[in-house]
């Protein structure tokens, strides 16, 4: 028997990309985490689905890597790798992108590329998210923060 073509996975890559306020670790992480956080969301990404996800930054930022963001979301068997985009004079600044590469039974037209703050202007035909609310979406971070800490210490013990 032969699976339906709904029941195949095939690996799909989710783009998404953000801007940082300022090069400090505090602001790289909490933008890498909110774009993560939406595009978790969006796709109904879960950890376990995901093959491996590249982040990049801009070389204007360099106080973290943005991929300690997944690691705080709990983020910790998924291959992660970080590097610099290529300094293209006149390109956005402050700019993280990221590319997942996600385990999937979902077509490639329902994949919901991320694209928020200043990097809307990367691919306005993908920024088709609508108004985040930011409070709520800082809250569920809060509270995946929370769950992994507790998770992290349950398993310490």
């Amino acid at each position: 028997m032969t699976p339906s073509e709904p029941d195949i996975v095939r690996c799909r890559g989710v783009r998404g990309a953000t801007t940082a306020e300022d090069d400090t670790r505090e602001e790289i992480l909490k933008a890498a985490r909110q774009l993560l956080a939406l595009m978790i969301r969006q796709n109904g990404v879960v950890p376990a689905d995901v093959a491996s996800a590249i982040f990049t930054t801009t070389v204007d930022l360099n106080a973290e890597f943005p991929a300690l963001a997944a690691r705080q979301l709990g983020w910790l068997d998924v291959p992660l790798l970080c590097a610099h985009e290529l300094d293209v004079p006149g390109s956005l600044r402050r700019c993280i992108r990221v590319l997942l590469h996600w385990n999937t039974a979902r077509p490639q037209h329902e994949i919901v590329h991320v694209y928020i703050k200043g990097a809307t202007i990367l691919r306005p035909d993908l920024s088709r998210l609508p108004p985040v609310d930011w409070d709520e979406l800082e809250a569920w971070i809060e509270e995946e923060l929370a769950a992994q800490a507790a998770h992290r210490e349950e398993r310490g013990r």
